[in-house]
C-alpha cells in the first residue's frame, strides 16, 4: 500500500491537501476558484518566470520559457497534459489524472491560453486516469477541444517526442532532434508538451497567486524501497532526504537511487543532500521525476545497478544502435561482476562506457543507464572491490528481472 502525505508548512493547502474522497468534484473545485478566467494571460506567464517554476517531467526545463516559444511560434498551436510516467518508481501523475482531474485539466486550459492554442490533448496509459479524466471532461467546464488519448505503457512513450509521434497516429517512440516540438509537434503545429504536475501548478497559481513562490517551490515526490513504506509526498523545495526516508520508515537506509533511475546512485553523505535541482546537482546528482529508491541495510548497490540496467536495456525503444548495444553491454558487465566473474578490463569498459554513451540516443534512456554505472563506480568502489569472487554475494545471486518490479510502486 503506498500512502500519501502532505509535509508542506502548517496552514498551506497543496496538491495532496485536502485529501480527495472519490476523486474531484466539479462543484467543489468552481467554488476553490477553479475555472476562473483568465482576463490577462501574459500576466500569468509573467508570475510563471518570476517564481522560475519548472517543468515537473523529470529535465526540470523552465516552465515559461517552453510556453513562450510556443506562443511565440506562428500558429495554429496545441498544447498536450503528458501524465505517461515511464519511470516505475514515479506513482505522482498518475494519482493527480485520477484524484484532481480537473486540476490538470485548468492548468492544460491555461496553457492554451497563453500559448494561444486551438486545441489539447490529455495523454496517458492508466485506465483508471483515463476513466478520471473523461469523467471530468463530461462537466462541460472547458471550451477547449480536448481530445483523450491512450497509449502502451513503456519507458520511452512519455519522451515529448514519442508522445507527439504517437498523436499523429504513429508508435510512442522518440524521434531526433530537432526538430523539437515546441517547434514542429502535433500535425506539424508548435506544440507544448507538459508534464500533468506542471500543469497542476499552474492552475494553483492562478487561483492563488499570492502563493505563487510557494506552489513552484512544492514538489510531488515518491518514496519506496526496501524497509520502508511506499508513498507519494508533497514536500517544500530544499528539504533534506533524511527527512522524508525517516518518515516513511527508511532512515537505516545506505543508499539511495535518485530521481527514478536518471539520478543515478548515492551512498554515503545522501541523508544531508537537499531535494531541489540546483542542491542535487551541485552534489552531482539530479533530481529528474522525483522518485527515490532507498537501499537497505540487506540490498547492494550493484545488485540494484543491475537490475536498473537490465530493466533499461528491456525497455530500450530498438531504434538507436547505440542504444541497443550500449545497453545492453552495460548490463551484461555489471552482470558479470555481480556473479564474481568481472575483471580489470570489465571495470575499465564500464568506465569508458558512462562517459561515452550520455547524449548519443534519440532519448535519455541510455543517458539515465551511463548514469546509473558512472554513479556505481564512482561511489560505491569497496562494493565492486567485494565482488571478486563468485557467489559471495546473496543479493547478486539469481537471475535479474527486466520488468522493473524492484521499482514499481502501486499508485495510491
Amino acid at each position: 500500500m503506498t500512502r500519501v502525505h502532505s509535509l508542506l508548512p502548517e496552514g498551506r493547502s497543496g496538491l495532496l491537501s485536502p485529501a480527495p474522497t472519490g476523486g474531484e468534484d466539479i462543484a467543489g473545485y468552481l467554488a476553490a476558484g477553479g475555472y476562473a478566467p483568465l482576463v490577462t494571460p501574459g500576466q500569468l506567464l509573467d508570475r510563471i518566470s518570476a517564481a522560475g517554476l519548472r517543468g515537473r517531467g523529470g529535465a526540470g526545463f523552465p516552465a515559461a520559457v517552453k510556453l513562450r516559444a510556443v506562443r511565440d511560434a506562428p500558429g495554429p498551436r496545441v498544447v498536450v497534459a503528458n501524465g505517461e510516467e515511464g519511470e516505475p518508481g514515479s506513482v505522482k501523475d498518475r494519482w493527480l489524472l485520477r484524484h484532481r482531474p480537473h486540476t490538470v485539466l485548468d492548468g492544460l486550459r491555461l496553457a492554451a491560453a497563453m500559448t494561444g492554442a486551438e486545441r489539447g490533448h490529455v495523454y496517458l496509459s492508466d485506465p483508471a486516469a483515463d476513466r478520471a479524466v473523461r469523467r471530468a471532461l463530461t462537466d462541460g467546464a472547458l471550451d477547449l477541444p480536448i481530445d483523450v488519448v491512450r497509449t502502451k505503457h513503456t519507458y520511452v512513450a512519455g519522451e515529448e517526442s514519442a508522445v507527439v509521434r504517437r498523436l499523429d497516429g504513429g508508435p510512442a517512440l522518440p524521434t531526433a532532434k530537432p526538430p523539437r516540438p515546441f517547434e514542429n509537434g502535433v500535425g506539424g503545429a508548435p506544440t507544448l508538451v507538459a508534464n500533468v504536475e506542471t500543469l497542476a501548478r499552474l492552475a494553483r497559481m492562478h487561483i492563488h497567486p499570492e502563493e505563487a513562490d510557494a506552489v513552484t517551490s512544492a514538489h510531488l515526490v515518491t518514496l519506496a524501497g526496501g524497509g520502508g513504506d511506499a508513498a507519494l509526498v508533497e514536500v517544500a523545495a530544499g528539504t533534506h532526504l533524511k527527512v522524508l526516508a525517516d518518515l516513511c520508515g527508511h532512515g537505516t537506509s545506505q543508499a539511495v537511487l535518485l530521481g527514478g533511475m536518471f539520478g543515478g546512485l548515492y551512498g554515503k553523505g545522501w541523508r544531508d543532500l537537499p531535494l531541489d535541482h540546483d542542491g542535487l546537482r551541485s552534489a552531482g546528482a539530479a533530481m529528474g521525476c522525483g522518485a527515490l529508491h532507498f537501499l537497505g541495510p540487506e540490498d547492494c548497490p550493484l545488485a540494484v545497478a543491475v537490475e536498473a540496467a537490465s530493466y533499461l536495456g528491456a525497455q530500450s525503444a530498438r531504434q538507436c544502435g547505440v542504444c541497443v548495444s550500449g545497453t545492453s553491454a552495460m548490463a551484461t558487465a555489471l552482470s558479470a561482476v555481480a556473479r564474481g566473474e568481472g575483471n580489470p578490463d570489465t571495470l575499465a569498459q564500464l568506465h569508458r562506457w558512462s562517459r561515452q554513451l550520455p547524449g548519443r540516443g534519440a532519448c535519455a534512456l541510455l543517458d539515465a543507464a551511463a548514469r546509473v554505472v558512472a554513479t556505481l563506480l564512482d561511489r560505491f568502489p569497496d562494493t565492486l572491490d567485494a565482488h571478486r569472487s563468485p557467489g559471495c554475494c546473496p543479493a547478486c545471486a539469481g537471475p535479474v528481472p527486466e520488468d522493473g518490479r524492484r521499482f514499481t510502486v502501486p499508485v495510491p
